[in-house]
Parts: structure tokens; sequence; C-alpha cells
């Protein structure tokens, strides 16, 4: 994301450290603890920053590209972190994420999370058990039904696995607002633990019905597409973080900002953001420490954007 990179280096905290280092690590910048939020299922504390793999997770098997992905996971886990969320659709990420995840005893320290996407029971229990393989463990943290995709049927499965204790949690994934009814439709009919789904700056629909819903039933929420995929960097392209952003809020960074407007919604457990970038992991940790926005910040962020 050659936008979030000019951005990132706008900030003059950020350039200064980024010239010490060929990235930033999370020791050098993280002022408090990160934050987490409470899985309402189980009490379970979750750290408010994870880290997603669709499309950047999806390489080679080779030391030449693993490696970047290797420090991105070590500031995952240095900054506080744990939550790292991938599915078989994803490429080669899930193979990716389990090679890492196995690598010097690091899974014990990650909170495990990919998804199911077939029709029928059969290709759900193959696709499970693939994921088992490439994940190289014995027990996944969340399974999801991903994209709603023969929800029922998937979903009755990953309850049987969650009963064996092969699964520790469930839930159910989207990433469109057009989708965000059929969500809510499974809710209230399908008790899971957990649902993931689209909100940011530019995407708030999910403020009228969804949010509200999850935070008054007790499921918990991670979020996709925090950024749009980038597109809310252009929105923003040639202006200067202002000031009140570091000042009021703690935030150093666009993305540190576009974070903690979301995390200010307290229905919200995590959010997932994907990188490749340790240098955007390390950024993206910051915005779960220091302050969040009240209502009144939370509607001059969003004029930042308009």
């Amino acid at each position: 994301m050659p936008s979030r990179r000019r951005f990132l280096h706008g900030s003059a905290s950020l350039a200064a450290l980024a010239a010490l280092a060929p990235w930033l690590p999370s020791s050098a910048l993280a002022s408090s603890t990160l934050m987490t939020r409470t899985i309402p299922s189980s009490g379970e504390p979750l750290p408010v920053i994870g880290l997603g793999t669709s499309r950047t997770h999806d390489v080679a098997m080779t030391d030449e590209a693993l490696e970047p992905l290797r420090d991105v996971l070590r500031e995952l886990v240095n900054g506080g972190a744990s939550l790292v969320d991938t599915a078989p659709s994803y490429g080669r990420a899930e193979a990716v994420c389990g090679a890492l995840a196995a690598e010097n005893n690091l899974r014990r320290k990650l909170f495990l999370a990919s998804k199911v996407s077939s029709s029928g029971r059969a290709a759900g229990e193959r696709q499970v058990q693939a994921s088992f393989a490439a994940l190289k463990t014995d027990t996944i943290d969340l399974m999801q039904v991903h994209n709603l995709q023969d929800t029922r049927t998937q979903l009755g499965l990953l309850r049987e696995l969650k009963e064996q204790g092969r699964v520790r949690y469930i839930g159910v994934t989207h990433y469109l607002d057009s989708a965000h009814e059929r969500l809510l439709e499974v809710l209230r009919q399908e008790p899971v633990d957990f649902v993931q789904f689209n909100y940011s700056i530019g995407e708030r629909n999910a403020e009228r019905e969804l949010l509200p819903y999850c935070a008054d039933k007790g499921i918990a929420v991670l979020i996709n597409r925090p950024f749009q995929r980038s597109a809310l960097f252009d929105r923003v392209r040639g202006k200067e973080l202002p000031d009140w952003a570091t000042v009021e809020l703690d935030a150093n960074s666009w993305a540190q900002l576009m974070l903690k407007f979301i995390l200010a919604n307290p229905a919200v457990t995590a959010v997932i953001p994907a990188t490749s970038n340790p240098r955007y992991m390390a950024d993206n940790i910051l915005a779960g420490q220091g302050r969040l926005p009240d209502a009144a910040q939370r509607q001059r962020i969003i004029e930042l954007f308009a």
C-alpha cells in the first residue's frame, strides 16, 4: 500500500524512528499496554488489535517471501497481540500462518482463527480437517462460517468440533454492507461466540443494527476492512494528521486514527487489519494503546475523511 507508506512517513515521530531501523519495533514505540476486551461467551480477554491475512500472506514458502511475515508476527506478539485470522480461500495464507506459528513454539502465544467455506457436510469436514493440517495444530481457537456459505450445515459441524474440544469458539463472517441483514438473521437464529464483518469510518452501516445487537446479546465482534482496502488513505491524501489527533487521542498516524475510531465503539472486540509489512503491524498495535475518541471526537474524525 504505497499510500499508507507515504502517510506513515508523514508522521514526524514515526519517521524519526524509521531512520534508526529498517522497521519499527513495537518495543521502541510502545508507551502503554495493548488494550484487551472480553469475549462475552467465556470472559477470556482478547487484545483489541489482531492480524488479517487475506492477500498479504498468500506467498511462496520460501525464506525470502516468509521473512517479512516472520517480522510481522514478531511485532504482533511483542506488541501484546495474539489474534491471527486466516482462511482456506486466502490461497497459501493458511499454510503460511501454520508454518510461521510452528516456529519457535509460537503457536502457544497465538489466537488462531480460520474459516470454512464449503457447501455440504462432507465438504465442510474435509476443509476443516485440511485447516487443522495447514495450521499444524490440534486445536483452532476460532472457526467461522465464511461469508455465510451453507451456514446452518457448517455451524452444526463446528458445534460438534467445539463439543469435542477441537475448536474453542465458533462464528460467522461477511465483508459487505449488503450482507448485514443476513448476518442479523443468522445471529437471531443461531447461537455463536463471534461474528466478523466490515466497519470503518467510510462504512458505518454496522452502527445501525448489527453492532448494537451484538452488544446486547453478548457476541464478540471482529472487524475486517478497517481501511477499506486502503481507500480511506486516498481520502486524506495530501492532508497532514491534525495535531489534536496526537494531543487528545495519542494517534501518531492516519492508520492509528482509523483504528481508534473503530475501537471507540464498545461493541467491537478486536480489529484485524491485514499487512505483510512489520512497520505497519507495529503502527497498528499503537492504535490499541492510549485514549480513544468520544462521540464528539468521532464526528471530527468523520469530517476529516468526508
